[in-house]
This record gives C-alpha cells, structure tokens and sequence, in this order.
C-alpha cells in the first residue's frame, strides 16, 4: 500500500466489533453500529504551526486508537476500506 496521508491526517483501519454480547446474544448485522475503534496504518508529516515549524503527530502507525463516530472520510484502496481521520478526530489511544 502506497497511500501517505498529509499534513496532520492519519490512514485508519477499522477494528471490527464483537458479533457477540457478554452474554452470548448475536448481534444481528442490521443493528451493529460502525466501530469507533481502529488501527492507525499511515500519519502525516503533522502540521505547519505560525512560525513555519511542523508539529509532528502524537500517533504513531501501529497505535490502536479510539475516534468519533462520524470522524473522517471512508476511504478504499486496494479493495480495502479505510478511514482518513484528522488528529483532531482521535479521542485517545489504546494502551496496551
């Protein structure tokens, strides 16, 4: 995959969510919302601040992290969707 997000944007990859509740009900597929939870594969340089200087990211590619339900803009390459979020969109990241 060729794709590098710019400025302070970050490449997505949605984690999909469990089909199954704690206690053991199927979640049919009309009922499921979209996950609010992926894997970051791609970040920008970061952005340009006043000064001309570029702030890096705080995410990384490989953090696991949280995002708004309506954040970003689906996205498909290579047959695969995923998501381009600005940082601003991420709520937090996954500690591990």
């Amino acid at each position: 995959m060729n794709v590098r997000p710019l400025q302070d944007r970050v490449l997505v990859k949605r984690i999909e969510a469990e089909t199954k509740t704690t206690g053991g009900i199927i979640i049919p597929d009309n009922n499921k919302e979209k996950p609010s939870e992926g894997e970051v594969m791609a970040v920008g340089a970061g952005y340009r601040l006043q000064d001309g200087t570029i702030r890096a990211l705080d995410v990384r590619a490989g953090d696991r992290i949280l995002f708004g339900k309506y954040a970003g803009t689906e996205v498909k390459v290579e047959g695969l969707e995923y998501l381009i979020v600005k940082e601003d969109d991420i709520l937090g990241v996954v500690e591990r």
